[in-house]
């Protein structure tokens, strides 16, 4: 067994809108944005994640950056592939003398269809893989902050990514009930810049408005500890001239207002459709935010306002996903009830 560990390497891969996290050997060795940059005339690829990303909505014509994943699933296949083999190149292999076979567990979001789970697994394939499990995102989510999936318990989990919030209750090794909307980080994002742009006449770009979200993102108007304004920079639309303001987390809040709302129904309905052996469980375990958006100030306190339930912020939200998912290939024996093909 010890010659083919040799030649096998086992990876697994939180492929997210926003950003892709790669754990191998028991570590994250990848934690980069999801973006390519690419020449237009040779079509090669120049950058690949983080150095891709400081590229965005900052290049001229003879390079383009282009984000593979929308809505949490692949937009551009090729961009895709590439993406994969570019970050898989990063976690560093060097030492043998073979170039290993991978096998890889993928985080796929719950609402997918087959014709999308497909683009992941030819991705991966193409990308140098032998054999690729999926497994869905809530899922992979509750086995990273050390919920024990396979009991007869329900636990409920809201993960908040770049592209989809998956809502879903589990129990005994499966997702009994789900909700998945495609508004999360990216749709924040996007009321940031229009509100922005009706307020303030002030253009921004994606970046910016990420940044906004990060320093003073809110789902509060008011908060126990509230962050210090922050300074936007960007073209003014009067007189086309650069010009900084100031933002608060009260401004941002009222910005996300209409989409947090969208995210309280969702995690209603899913509620609502659990079956009531489930709710009592539900009623007593409380809820588990996991994902970037179990970030945003003040959002724990307005779904436990919403729903009367306890909820609980995992512990480092950003890596339950990935954490999950290397748990499940470090024992797939023991994960197979929760593993796709």
């Amino acid at each position: 067994m010890g010659f083919f560990n040799f030649l096998t390497s086992d990876i697994a891969i939180d492929l997210g809108t926003a950003n892709t996290l790669i754990i191998h050997n028991d570590k994250i060795v990848v934690d980069e944005p999801s973006i390519i940059a690419k020449d237009r005339t040779t079509n090669k690829v120049i950058a690949v994640g983080r150095q891709a990303q400081q590229m965005h909505e900052k290049t001229h014509d003879n390079i383009k950056t282009i984000r593979p994943l929308k809505d949490g699933v692949i937009a551009d296949f090729h961009a895709a592939e590439e993406m994969i083999k570019g970050l898989i190149k990063m976690i560093d292999t060097r030492t043998r003398l073979f170039q290993p076979s991978h096998r890889m567990v993928i985080c796929i979001p719950s609402g997918i269809t087959e014709v999308e789970k497909r683009a992941v697994r030819d991705s991966a394939e193409h990308a140098g893989a032998k054999e690729v499990w999926m497994i869905q995102e809530p899922m992979a989510a509750a086995i990273g902050i050390g919920i024990d999936v396979e009991q007869p318990v329900g636990s409920m989990i809201i993960d908040i990514g770049g592209g989809t919030t998956e809502i879903a209750v589990i129990a005994l090794s499966g997702i009994v009930c789900d909700q998945s909307i495609k508004t999360a980080g990216d749709v924040f994002n996007q009321d940031i810049l229009d509100y922005m742009r009706r307020q303030h006449n002030l253009l921004i770009g994606e970046r910016s408005a990420e940044r906004i979200k990060i320093e003073v993102g809110a789902a509060l108007t008011e908060l126990e500890v509230t962050p210090p304004d922050f300074e936007v920079r960007g073209r003014d639309l009067m007189t086309g001239i650069p010009k900084v303001i100031k933002v608060t987390s009260s401004e941002i809040a009222i910005a996300l207002d209409k989409s947090v709302a969208k995210i309280e129904e969702a995690v209603l309905k899913a509620l609502e459709i659990s079956p009531p052996e489930l709710s009592a469980d539900i009623y007593e375990n409380g809820i588990h935010l996991t994902g970037g958006g179990a970030l945003l100030r003040g959002l724990d306190k307005r779904l436990a306002a919403k729903t009367k339930l306890p909820i609980h912020i995992a512990e480092d939200p950003l890596r339950a996903v990935v954490r999950g998912t290397g748990a499940a290939i470090k024992n797939i024996q023991a994960f197979r009830s929760v593993l796709l093909t």
